[in-house]
């Protein structure tokens, strides 16, 4: 852990020159250090969110949380505005490539910045990590749980998704997942389905599963957060942040 930390709202250009609202996050001290995408999970740009984007920063790094739903509801609290994204069927993936690619760029022009920039997310963000993985200039992509990298969404979901692990060989940088046995979505099977296209294709990857976890382990605020999991969780992601965007 460092010292202070400063955090603000900040706008920053996505996808399609789009102005959208986003929050930042920073040690005080002078870098270089590196980057991270923090990408909200389907609850919104919330509080929760925002605590992740404050303990990057606490321990040492430069992040930011791009609001997927800026455009959507603009303004409107995170329920609301959550609930008009699925409405429209949650955010297109090309919009999503593009506002991430925004937010590194962003990150990667701000003093201090070492150049590197990672990327983490959790269920929707989860899968929305391994897309940025695949599709932006990034150097490490962290996926929580993500939901739909493998298999599609049952009838009557409110989003639309397509799986990626047929993607598996354009994978841009190193991954790390974190999984629940638990899960539903993604199940066991999705996971060893995804960890054996990876292999498949050669990619730099290491995967952490959790006996007594399901979905959303790293929750605090819900019944389904599990301490055990979510410390050991934390400690592979320091390790390989460490490893991937600089100390």
């Amino acid at each position: 852990m460092i010292g202070d930390l400063r955090a603000a709202t900040v706008r920053i250009t996505g996808a399609s020159g789009d102005e959208i609202e986003a929050y930042l996050a920073r040690p005080e001290d002078d870098g270089p250090r590196g980057s991270v995408v923090v990408i909200h999970h389907m609850p919104g740009y919330d509080a929760p969110s925002k605590e992740i984007t404050r303990t990057f920063a606490a321990n040492g790094y430069t992040a930011i949380c791009p609001n997927l739903y800026s455009r959507e509801a603009p303004g409107a609290d995170p329920d609301d505005a959550a609930a008009a994204a699925r409405a429209s069927g949650g955010v297109p993936d090309d919009r999503l490539v593009g506002d991430v690619a925004a937010a590194a760029a962003y990150l990667r022009g701000l003093p201090g910045s070492n150049g590197k920039v990672g990327t983490i997310g959790y269920c929707s963000g989860g899968r929305q990590s391994f897309l940025a993985a695949l599709e932006v200039d990034v150097d490490a992509a962290v996926d929580c749980y993500g939901a739909f990298v493998v298999g599609t969404p049952p009838d009557g979901f409110p989003l639309r998704m397509t799986p990626l692990v047929q993607r598996a060989p354009e994978l841009r940088c190193p991954l790390l997942g974190l999984f629940g046995n638990e899960d539903k979505y993604p199940t066991p099977e999705h996971v060893d389905e995804l960890e054996k296209a990876l292999t498949e294709a050669g990619k730099p990857f290491e995967f952490h599963r959790y006996d007594n976890a399901g979905h959303a382990f790293f929750a605090v605020d819900r019944p389904s957060y599990r301490p055990e999991a979510a410390v050991d969780g934390w400690k592979q992601i320091w390790k390989f942040y460490g490893t991937h965007l600089g100390a």
